[in-house]
């Protein structure tokens, strides 16, 4: 049973485990060794999440898998989006699933949650930035209705990445949750 719960303070070092675990799985392979290491530590260190953790502006909410955590959705709104964008919108920042994990629709459940908290906001779409080089993330946000709409500079260690920036529109008959 998979179960979805608002992160609070508390659970820093489960966001923290998640984010290096995954991050490296995804990425590791296909990055140098010094460029993953750099972007570990500036993007998940304790201050850092902390510091994400108790904006109000970016939720974050857990996936746990019979009590397991393995992923986590982190959303942003207003001035705490990584672009500025100033439409009745909100940032996905990221979504995360343990590689073992994978393929047990919690990515699914994870995105179906912020379209739930998208419609109940009342907003015209919600957005992302995924790696060009991504195609599994590519192909699932495609497959949920998502479009490309433009590109950004996503910088990992000391290499710039192009990240396509996709947006999914919100509409009242968007599945009931």
């Amino acid at each position: 049973m998979i179960e979805i719960k608002k992160a609070i303070l508390s659970d820093l070092s489960i966001i923290q485990n998640i984010s290096k675990q995954s991050f490296t799985e995804t990425f590791a392979a296909i990055n140098t060794p010094e460029n993953m290491a750099k972007y570990l530590e500036e993007s998940f260190n304790t201050s850092q999440l902390t510091s994400e953790i108790n904006n109000p502006d970016s939720p974050f909410y857990i996936a746990f898998w019979e009590k397991q955590p393995v992923g986590y959705l982190k959303l942003n709104f207003g001035n705490a989006q990584t672009e500025a964008i100033k439409d009745n919108a909100f940032e996905i920042q990221r979504i995360y699933v343990l590689q073992d994990f994978h393929g047990k629709k919690i990515g699914q459940l994870l995105l179906d949650k912020a379209i739930q908290i998208a419609q109940q906001e009342a907003v015209d779409y919600i957005w992302l930035g995924v790696w060009e080089e991504n195609l599994r993330a590519i192909q699932f946000y495609n497959k949920n209705g998502f479009v490309t709409f433009d590109k950004h500079i996503f910088v990992l260690g000391n290499e710039e990445q192009t990240d396509l920036l996709m947006k999914l529109k919100i509409t009242n008959k968007t599945a009931s949750l």
